[in-house]
């Protein structure tokens, strides 16, 4: 067995075990088949909410209004940037060669030409950008992504998606920048820049009188469920997640980053992936 199906077996026999584990660890079902912990997880949803409307928010809406668009932009461009290289990695374990070599030379040429990462020249230069984590590489390899999972500051995911998280965690280069205080006032901004990309479209949901909670769930469902298998529309019919086409647009900015930073703790590695990229 080659190391790459030795790491794809061991790998999703973790996934189904964690599923197994969780299916069978007490939390009661629901009638929703795809949130059967739909309690514990708009406990953890109303948890986070409230550090967003105290903390989170109120620091991207400043960061918004105060700083200029290029500081923004390259902000964004930075730690984008970082995230490439593991996204090539995936797409290399996902067998999606050509794009997997598109994202490390994005990452090569953005690293030394574009000023650390500061200027996505890459873009420019026709070098498309890909958001692949391990999560959809297991989902690619055909593991489930078992049920919905809020967690507590990272927000929404699924069970197969939180099996993996400290591995997509270790695998983000900032995660291994010292000091440790700068390593942590790099995961802050990364996190109230990738809040203030969604602040109008976070507005526009609260003014809306909708279930939040419902909202963002479906929509994040919707939205991984594409991404996991690149936006190929007929085998997300087969598994009925097509969304109202009044609301896809709010989904789409809302859904990856349900406004919580990652915790850093004084002295593990960490990353913010929330959000959205």
């Amino acid at each position: 067995m080659t190391p790459t199906n030795l790491l794809k077996a061991r790998c999703a026999r973790s996934a189904v075990l964690a599923l197994a584990l969780l299916a069978l660890g007490g939390c009661a079902a629901t009638h929703n088949p795809k949130d059967p912990f739909e309690k514990f997880n708009r406990s953890m949803f109303a948890f986070n909410d409230a550090i967003d409307q105290a903390a989170l928010k109120p620091a991207a809406t400043v960061y918004k209004k105060a700083l200029p668009s290029f500081v923004q932009t390259g902000v964004a461009n930075f730690f984008g940037n970082l995230s490439d290289l593991w996204s090539g990695v995936n797409n290399l374990l996902q067998g999606k060669g050509e794009d997997g070599m598109s994202d490390i030379t994005r990452f090569t040429f953005n690293s030394t030409f574009g000023m650390a990462g500061l200027l996505d020249i890459a873009s420019e230069a026709g070098l498309q950008k890909h958001n692949e984590d391990f999560g959809q590489t297991l989902g690619s390899w055909g593991v489930p992504s078992g049920p919905y999972l809020m967690l507590p500051l990272l927000g929404p995911s699924t069970v197969r998606d939180a099996a993996v998280i400290r591995l997509d965690i270790a695998a983000d280069p900032w995660a291994w920048v010292m000091p440790v205080h700068t390593r942590n006032m790099g995961i802050a901004l990364r996190a109230v820049d990738q809040r203030a990309v969604v602040l109008d479209a976070s507005n526009l949901m609260e003014e809306a009188a909708l279930d939040r909670y419902e909202f963002i769930r479906d929509g994040f469902l919707q939205r991984r469920q594409s991404r996991v298998f690149d936006g190929e529309a007929s085998r997300q019919k087969m598994r009925g997640d097509e969304a109202p086409a009044d609301a896809k647009s709010i989904r789409a900015a809302y859904a990856d980053d349900p406004a919580a930073p990652a915790p850093a703790p004084a002295d593990k590695p960490v990353s913010s992936e929330t959000p959205a990229k």
